[in-house]
């Protein structure tokens, strides 16, 4: 019940509600599925294929129960689906030439609102698509995150946070999409004002299996912890800050490499005596 609540008032409600026009909307048992198209607005990246065979096996064996949601496409004789897409999917891997759907008229606005509540719903969408798709509807169609937090049923402070995450590193962006890093870890390392320093901090957390509460206290030591400080490094060259990423990589420690004016330093981070001793043995 909470959990719904969360969610504001659902994909059901809002494709019922007044915010979208329901003025033309017709059920039809047996749709042409040649006639469909992905809609342009998913949010979602990725769908696991072993996960649409499963429910291509089902299809086979049950049908579609609960019908596609499609819109006519203003430009052309074809249809751009809004919500449903790994039915759809899994229906042209059964070989199924028709589908149950419901006809609506809606604007591109709209067809991305329906997109995103269906997948943040069924908890389909990663941290990135999320704040990817919550972006987009800011920037294309001038939607206010209060506005984006009443449609999705989550809080303004919650929306401006997952937005923050688009200004990770794409190298952290990648382990967020392959679910190596979670949106807690991200949040933390978005502390870390160096992109170096931030790069390396993720491949330790990864290596070492941090947890988001172990990342913040490594975030914290980073930032303020005793001898050098990620406040006190000099800003560098890409030349530097990419010697410097590779460094931290192949040590599993995290590294920074500061030009001088005569010749320059290296600085590893270590925690404990074990590091250290692990470190030494690295190096020597």
């Amino acid at each position: 019940m909470a959990e719904q609540a969360r969610l504001g008032k659902g994909l059901a409600a809002l494709i019922n509600s007044n915010e979208i026009d329901n003025s033309s909307s017709a059920f039809v048992e047996n749709f042409d599925i040649n006639s469909i198209d992905a809609n342009p607005y998913q949010p979602r990246m990725h769908i696991d294929p072993e996960e649409l065979i499963q429910i291509a096996d089902t299809i086979r064996e049950h049908g579609i129960i609960q019908p596609l949601i499609i819109t006519k496409d203003k430009n052309s004789d074809r249809y751009f689906l809004i919500a449903g897409e790994r039915r759809l999917r899994a229906a042209q891997l059964a070989g199924l030439r028709s589908v149950p759907v419901v006809l609506k008229d809606s604007s591109p606005q709209e067809m991305l609102e329906i997109a995103i509540i269906e997948n943040v719903q069924r908890k389909d969408l990663n941290p990135l698509e999320e704040a990817y798709a919550y972006k987009q509807m800011q920037d294309e169609f001038g939607i206010s995150q209060d506005d984006i937090a009443r449609k999705v049923g989550y809080s303004r402070v919650a929306i401006t946070n997952k937005i923050r995450l688009l200004a990770i590193p794409e190298e952290i962006k990648e382990d967020i999409l392959n679910e190596n890093l979670s949106e807690g870890h991200a949040r933390a390392l978005l502390g870390i004002k160096d992109t170096t320093s931030m790069i390396a901090a993720a491949d330790l957390i990864i290596k070492r299996g941090m947890s988001v509460r172990e990342t913040e206290a490594l975030v914290r030591k980073i930032n303020y912890g005793k001898g050098s400080t990620t406040r006190s490094w000099k800003k560098t060259d890409n030349e530097t800050e990419k010697y410097s990423t590779e460094l931290s990589k192949k040590l599993g420690y995290t590294a920074h490499i500061t030009k001088m004016t005569k010749g320059g330093k290296v600085v590893i981070r270590y925690n404990t005596r074990a590091e250290l001793q692990e470190l030494m043995q690295k190096l020597l």
